[in-house]
């Protein structure tokens, strides 16, 4: 049985993670400072005996942090670091935050990682890609990043992060690897996420018009987040992966435009369209190759997005708890 800590514990994608790896048979210590989070992620993690949560922020006292988890949950044998706002409206209200937890809070990760003689896996993001000049995008890529715009706090933060990862493996002593999330969607997904499937899904289901910046023709590549915690999974538990990069998306691209008649297809309502301006350094494509993810790890997504979006939209008709 391995002990795994998850910063973010109560995100989207880190509430994902603690489950798969508590039904897995892991021992699972997850961290939130909940300025994004929410622990109604949790409600099912929180009846086992083998998670236990803890309330904190991993960018500010990192040595009381850690003798914190050692004390009342242990030292972990594999670190999972998701913590950090990821919605643009989030990282557009908390920049400084955003920056601290994919900096120090990647440094206290590493540094528990050497303590513990731990495994690390840090998440980053499709987003370290800018707005691509290369399509689609591979993980020798450098990007086409903006290091002052308003979406700078989030992607620089998350280079910033990898570099720190990559120096700490280059020194040695510790067993790090990175991941870039590529857009990723289901069920726990805040409906003011702000991001564009929660987005069109609430209009859809409210018989609202779907908003669609620019023309509709930018892509995005969309992966179920059952197949992302599945990669990010195995990518930490694979010896492979050491030291590198590897992208987890799904590589089936699709215009926006086209997207928003999909999720009204399955809603059932006519498609109608409010446009607005294209956001400021907004990316036209994304879109990845996933060749180092087939090749090392055996991974590709298995979710279809018709499948999936029926998922996620069933998950936000019958929940309790409307995701806020």
């Amino acid at each position: 049985m391995t002990r795994a800590l998850v910063t973010g514990a109560a995100g989207f994608v880190g509430s994902h993670l603690v489950d798969a790896l508590l039904r897995s048979g892991h021992q699972v210590c997850g961290i939130d400072n909940l300025i994004t989070g929410d622990l109604e992620n949790l409600t099912e993690a929180r009846k086992s005996a083998a998670f236990h949560f803890v309330q904190g922020d991993v960018a500010a006292d990192p040595d009381a942090l850690r003798t914190r988890i050692e004390r009342e949950a242990s030292a972990a044998e594999v670190i999972f670091h998701l913590a950090s706002p990821a919605s643009p409206i989030d990282y557009a209200a908390l920049p400084i935050e955003t920056m601290l937890a994919n900096s120090r809070g990647t440094q206290f990760c590493l540094e528990a990682g050497k303590h513990w003689d731990a495994r690390v896996l840090y998440a980053s993001t499709s987003e370290s890609y800018g707005d691509p000049l290369e399509h689609p995008q591979r993980e020798t890529y450098w990007g086409n990043v903006n290091p002052v715009g308003p979406r700078s706090c989030y992607d620089e933060s998350k280079r910033f992060g990898e570099a720190m990862v990559a120096a700490y493996v280059r020194l040695g002593g510790v067993d790090a690897r990175t991941v870039r999330i590529f857009n990723t969607y289901g069920p726990r997904m805040r409906k003011n996420d702000g991001r564009v499937v929660p987005n069109f899904i609430a209009q859809a289901t409210s018989g609202q018009p779907l908003t669609i910046y620019g023309n509709g023709a930018q892509t995005r590549s969309f992966c179920y987040v059952d197949d992302l915690v599945r990669g990010i999974i195995l990518c930490a538990e694979s010896d492979r992966t050491a030291g590198l990069v590897v992208n987890l998306g799904n590589p089936e691209e699709h215009p926006i435009g086209d997207f928003a008649a999909i999720v009204c297809d399955i809603v059932g309502v006519a498609l109608r369209i409010e446009s607005r301006e294209l956001p400021p350094d907004d990316p036209t494509r994304r879109c990845p190759d996933i060749s180092r993810a087939r090749e090392l790890l055996g991974w590709a997504p298995l979710v279809s997005l018709r499948e999936g979006l029926q998922r996620t939209i069933d998950a936000y008709r019958t929940a309790t708890v409307v995701p806020r």
